[in-house]
């Protein structure tokens, strides 16, 4: 069986922009503590397991309630997966107090999921100071299993 190689990417999605980065804001990110938030990402036990500028990698563990009756993981529980890290990736490189708000995403669920882990890795493409893009993969042993892209909106503090 012939091997495929994925095509390389445009050199400006390979390079990411650079951001001003909040190392303190990234390390609470980092501290274990979305799960005890509770919510979808508590009932997911969503992880968050490497961060830096402007990326954000968290991971799930397949279990047998996210499985269809048919076995396999339930499309909803990738795309909350990557709903999650659309949103949160963006914490660490927008200004204190702000907050950011999914407006739409875009997934292609493009293989079937029945055990492992899933790791969804975002990476934000372009970032103003009202909306953020980012791109999602979100990988399942090994295997592309979904690609997101989605757009946030960067809100300020309510006064």
């Amino acid at each position: 069986m012939a091997t495929v190689s994925r095509p390389r990417l445009p050199s400006a999605l390979v390079t990411p922009p650079t951001f001003d980065y909040d190392k303190h804001v990234a390390q609470g990110l980092m501290s274990g503590h979305e799960a005890a938030a509770g919510g979808l990402v508590g009932y997911l036990d969503i992880h968050h397991t490497a961060i830096g500028p402007g990326t954000l990698t968290a991971e799930i563990v397949v279990r047998d309630e996210m499985r269809t009756p048919f076995g396999n993981l339930h499309g909803g529980v990738l795309s909350a997966l990557c709903d999650h890290v659309l949103g949160t990736v963006c914490y660490p490189v927008i200004p204190k107090g702000h907050w950011a708000a999914t407006t739409e995403f875009k997934i292609n669920l493009v293989a079937p999921v029945v055990d492992g882990t899933c790791s969804a890795t975002a990476a934000i493409v372009s970032l103003t100071k009202r909306t953020a893009v980012v791109r999602i993969d979100v990988m399942n042993n090994d295997r592309l299993c979904a690609a997101a892209q989605g757009t946030v909106t960067i809100q300020a503090p309510r006064q």
